[in-house]
């Protein structure tokens, strides 16, 4: 049985105790979340519920692992020839997030 569900504006294809990592959640670490927004189930008998947009009544509920920051990425811009240089970085916040339960 799995399910696509939609979080941060993009979609994760989530099967009962996956462990991913998504957008910042705000939600405290053990903490449970569920997610409604469900694009697509997948029944333990083999049929497959497709929304539209979304499939109504299904739900998926999940535990919050923890908080934290993706490794630093360097932005650079760079003009040849013009002295123009900028470097930056920036570290991506995310919710590392368990799926304990998908409601159809």
């Amino acid at each position: 049985m799995y399910a696509v569900l939609v979080t941060g504006g993009k979609q994760y294809k989530v099967s009962e105790g996956d462990v991913l990592y998504v957008e910042k959640l705000e939600a405290e670490v053990d903490s449970n979340v569920d997610f409604d927004n469900i694009l697509m189930v997948s029944k333990e008998d083999g049929e497959l519920v497709v929304g539209k947009p979304v499939v109504e009544g299904a739900n998926v509920s999940a535990k919050v692992l923890a908080q934290g920051k993706n490794k630093k990425i360097i932005v650079f811009k760079y003009k040849r020839k013009k002295d123009y240089r900028r470097k930056a970085g920036h570290r991506q916040p995310y919710t590392k997030i368990q799926i304990e339960k998908i409601n159809a």
